[in-house]
């Protein structure tokens, strides 16, 4: 058993063994140094970057924004600062920061005059997305940093160093820092330069973590207690650059909570004979005062009855403190006002109506047609008044109707068409049999059947004629 579990290990060792696919140690750093410059053509392809990249956000294109990620260096100095911490070089920590820091002011003053001159400002999804970091970008950060290091010092470089540039998602927080500035909107400004710092962090702490792992050999032994100075340093900032991501990430499930009951509390609660569900709105609002808003379309409820009877439903759907909000086709004062409604609400709006006249068309042909049907049988008998007093002399009285019969036994409901024919004298049975299908062809109605009624005395005013 014992060989079986050291040979397993073996195994599962092997399979973590980098000696056979990593470059030199030399190689690596020459690789990571060149990278931390930004001087020349560096600069400008920064500056092309993030014009790109602001270009994207712009015009909320995914693919101009990883375009942009693929072209840009500022992978570098991060990389650059986390090998320095690896292996105690601090003069290339203290370049590649410098760098950093040049580079970031270089992407935000480019982003900015960016879009103080571009004539869109609309807030895309592409911009809105770089404003809330939570905890996942940290292991975003981290993971992707990990990536990076280990393609650096490997053989096979593969597609990794783009994957990496495109997960980590480095120029597009730039860029929507520059557009806080450029349009004065703190939380944009804030939001995107956290998650900038988040990315950073992260990648520079991974590549620290991999030179280790590596087992790179440090240049400076001569001062430990700095080199311990340094990584305490490192710690700590990587521990509070952390910390509001928990509290940003704990709100954003908040919010992803509160809109899922909202949703399932408008799906169960506002099921209602005659009037739809046009529209819901969940403003999570922090927490502080959450709002539902529902807009409801065809018959118009009670007001006053309704609302209170859907707040007390709302603590069954942990909305206990929630404000809801009703709006109905005859609320003038904040109802859907045409002039107010956005495009996509009036869409909404169209197709409800347009369902609604369908379904009533639908009634009123039906309605249309029984009406019709009554009618015709109201006045069929004198249209054939006239045909039996020369084909069949001895029909006196004659109506037509159609009735529903039901089976005794089975309670099987069929229609069943009528003629109920009073007759002067009693007619043969072939001329019985004629008649019967006279009525059935004239009529159009190959399953009548005709009832004859006993034989009325002769009025008075008959007798006289």
């Amino acid at each position: 058993m014992d060989l079986r579990l050291s040979k397993l290990r073996e195994r599962l060792a092997g399979y973590f063994d980098l000696s056979d696919f990593l470059i030199p140690q030399s190689e690596a750093e020459q690789a990571i140094r060149e990278g931390v410059s930004f001087r020349g053509t560096n600069i400008l392809i920064l500056i092309v970057a993030i014009f790109i990249a602001s270009l994207g956000l712009n015009t909320n294109s995914t693919a101009v924004i990883i375009g942009a990620m693929l072209i840009s260096p500022l992978m570098g100095p991060i990389i650059g600062i986390g090998l320095g911490v690896g292996v105690h070089d601090f003069e290339l920590i203290k370049r590649a920061f410098r760098n950093l820091l040049t580079a970031t002011i270089f992407s935000v003053a480019t982003s900015c005059i960016f879009f103080l001159i571009s004539p869109v400002n609309e807030q895309h999804s592409e911009l809105l997305a770089r404003t809330s970091p939570t905890i996942y970008d940290v292991f975003i950060g981290f993971f992707g940093g990990a990536a990076g290091i280990l393609a650096i010092g490997s053989r096979v470089k593969g597609n990794v160093i783009p994957g990496v540039a495109i997960a980590t998602a480095l120029m597009p927080p730039l860029c929507t820092v520059g557009y806080g500035l450029a349009t004065l909107q703190p939380a944009y400004f804030l939001g995107a330069l956290y998650l900038f710092f988040i990315n950073s962090v992260f990648i520079a702490c991974a590549t620290t973590v991999g030179v280790w792992l590596m087992k790179y050999k440090a240049h400076d032994f001569s001062n430990p207690r700095r080199a311990r100075r340094v990584r305490r340093a490192v710690y700590a900032v990587a521990i509070l650059t952390m910390v509001p991501s928990f509290y940003l990430t704990w709100r954003m499930f908040r919010q992803s909570q509160f809109e899922t009951e909202c949703s399932r509390f408008v799906a169960r609660e506002c099921d209602f004979d005659g009037t739809q569900v046009l529209r819901s709105t969940a403003d999570w609002d922090g927490g502080r005062r959450p709002v539902l808003t529902i807009s409801l379309v065809g018959r118009v409820l009670p007001q006053d009855s309704l609302l209170i009877a859907l707040t007390d439903a709302l603590p069954s759907y942990n909305l206990a403190g929630t404000r809801l909000r009703l709006i109905q086709g005859d609320d003038r004062s904040e109802g859907l006002d045409a002039t107010r409604l956005s495009g996509e609400m009036l869409r909404d709006v169209y197709t409800v109506t347009q369902d609604r006249i369908s379904r009533q068309a639908g009634e009123i042909d039906s309605l249309r047609s029984i009406v019709a049907t009554a009618s015709r049988n109201d006045t069929i008998s004198a249209t054939l008044a006239p045909e039996l007093a020369v084909l069949f002399p001895d029909v006196r009285d004659i109506a037509v109707s159609r009735a529903i019969s039901a089976d005794v036994a089975t309670r099987a409901l069929d229609t069943l068409d009528i003629a109920y024919v009073t007759l002067s004298r009693p007619m043969p049975a072939p001329a019985a049999l004629k008649f019967r299908d006279y009525l059935r062809a004239r009529l159009s109605r190959p399953r009548l059947q005709v009832v004859s009624a006993p034989q009325r005395e002769a009025t008075p005013q008959s007798r006289a004629d």
